[in-house]
């Protein structure tokens, strides 16, 4: 069973909150990370992080982009 709003990509540029979104299913948050990269990478200091929260309340990060060595 799936967690309400258990998904969350925040979008920053030069480290402030742009935009966020928050989904119960793993695949739509992929997918929307995923369209965000195309759609917003072209902003100045972008950087896009997906995370889960967990069961205990805690976030740990999925994905993020760019990546390491970007």
């Amino acid at each position: 069973m799936d967690i309400p709003e258990r998904y969350r990509l925040t979008l920053t540029s030069d480290g402030a909150v742009v935009m966020q979104g928050e989904w119960s299913s793993p695949a739509t948050a992929e997918r929307k990370f995923t369209s965000w990269i195309g759609s917003y990478s072209g902003i100045a200091g972008a950087r896009i992080v997906l995370t889960e929260q967990g069961d205990d309340g805690a976030e740990r990060m999925l994905s993020e982009w760019p990546g390491d060595g970007a």
